[in-house]
């Protein structure tokens, strides 16, 4: 699955990458993350519980970030493993740009899935990935205080 994009958030970029690289705030906005706990400045441990269609799993995994340029951009990978439902590996490039007093956020994802998340077609996973995607962009941007305005 691969999804390309851009959010225009209204804050400035400085302000969105330090709510980007602060696990409080991604555990409140990423959907369904139930702990997230930094390991290192570039290493964290998640726990998320999601479901795609028929299909509910938690998953637990490790997520890495990489190429990092503050406050501009960097690379986020990870991969995690849902039990009986599969897993989910991946990562995207994200790169933020100042626009006035609000920041363009551009990102690149690419992901693969197995197990039965697999069985369940491509239109129904990137359909949930897509909504998954665009709660998270509301939810950062209530967060760090204003919604985005969408641009994608």
């Amino acid at each position: 699955m691969d999804m390309v994009g851009e959010e225009r958030i209204k804050a400035p970029r400085d302000i969105v990458w330090a709510a980007l690289n602060d696990p409080d705030v991604l555990r409140d906005c990423i959907p369904g993350c139930q702990s997230l706990t930094m390991k290192s400045p570039t290493e964290l441990e998640a726990v998320v519980k999601i479901k795609i269609g028929p299909v509910s799993a938690t998953f637990t995994g490790e997520v890495t970030l990489s190429n990092l340029n503050p406050p501009e951009s960097y690379t986020i990978a990870g991969e995690g493993k849902g039990g009986i439902a599969g897993f989910a590996k991946g990562g995207a490039d994200v790169k933020l740009t100042p626009d006035g007093d609000e920041t363009i956020l551009s990102y690149d994802v690419k992901a693969q899935i197995g197990g039965k998340l697999a069985q369940l077609g491509s239109r129904l996973i990137d359909s949930t990935s897509k909504k998954l995607a665009a709660q998270f962009f509301a939810d950062l941007g209530a967060r760090i205080g204003g919604e985005p305005a969408r641009t994608s």
